[in-house]
């Protein structure tokens, strides 16, 4: 879009959007006002009724290398509660996309460090290049970690591997990264794949889609009997489309 000047949006006509980080001269850091054009792509994406999945990218050699650290602490002497406050508002940036109700595709074709790493944790798949490097660097400046990287790595590596990656401030490479869960497959063109991918979560109906994506939420954070709380009802809705109808009608009438 014309008047943002970190982004691109790009919208394909099967219902796919594309959503580039693009400012490759710092590879994509993301500043207050990427921090600001991410939240309003988001609130976009949410008023888009022909949105069916979002592909996250990087334009150049970076997926995202964090965030503009020297915007968000470079300031001396500022209350504890002042700099959480700027760290919260940060958080914003990637919190948005992991909140959006369509199925998210993170393509990393290279770093992906800190809030960057944050970022492709927010998206509902990872698929990686050979060279992707998701890098949970907090420690190694003396940072402790933020923007959920807790919660994301002891959901995606389990609770020791996620110790032993954070305080070591550990890089997971591409190959390593799918070894270990943090992302889905490997791909020498990631964005490739997952736009391959995204058409064929698109061709799922998009109410099914999202409520499919609304159970796999509820299934790993309030357990087995939200999920199936949920589930009776969205199967039942579901079997009221038309589309559904038939094909059922269609099951029915075998011999």
């Amino acid at each position: 879009m014309s008047e943002w000047k970190t982004l691109r949006l790009e919208s394909r006509d099967d219902g796919v959007r594309v959503l580039t980080l693009d400012d490759p001269a710092r590879h994509n850091a993301i500043s207050f006002a990427m921090r600001d054009e991410l939240v309003d792509c988001a609130a976009r994406l949410r008023a888009d009724r022909d949105a069916r999945v979002l592909v996250v990218t990087g334009a150049g050699r970076s997926f995202c290398s964090g965030a503009d650290l020297g915007e968000l602490f470079g300031a001396e002497d500022l209350p504890v509660r002042e700099v959480r406050d700027d760290a919260t508002r940060m958080y914003e940036a990637f919190l948005a996309v992991r909140d959006l109700p369509l199925p998210t595709i993170a393509a990393v074709q290279g770093h992906a460090i800190g809030a960057g790493l944050n970022l492709a944790m927010s998206c509902d798949i990872r698929l990686a290049a050979p060279q992707a490097k998701f890098s949970a660097t907090f420690s190694r400046i003396g940072l402790h970690p933020g923007g959920g990287c807790t919660y994301f790595l002891v959901e995606a590596l389990g609770r020791q591997r996620a110790l032993a990656v954070l305080l070591e401030g550990g890089t997971l490479a591409g190959e390593q990264a799918v070894r270990h869960g943090l992302a889905l497959e490997l791909h020498d063109d990631p964005l490739a794949a997952a736009l391959e991918m995204a058409r064929r979560f698109a061709s799922v109906p998009p109410g099914l889609a999202r409520d499919i994506k609304n159970a796999v939420g509820l299934a790993a954070t309030q357990g087995f009997e939200a999920t199936l709380a949920f589930e009776a009802w969205a199967q039942a809705d579901s079997s009221t489309r038309p589309a559904t109808r038939e094909n059922l009608n269609r099951t029915f009438r075998r011999p």
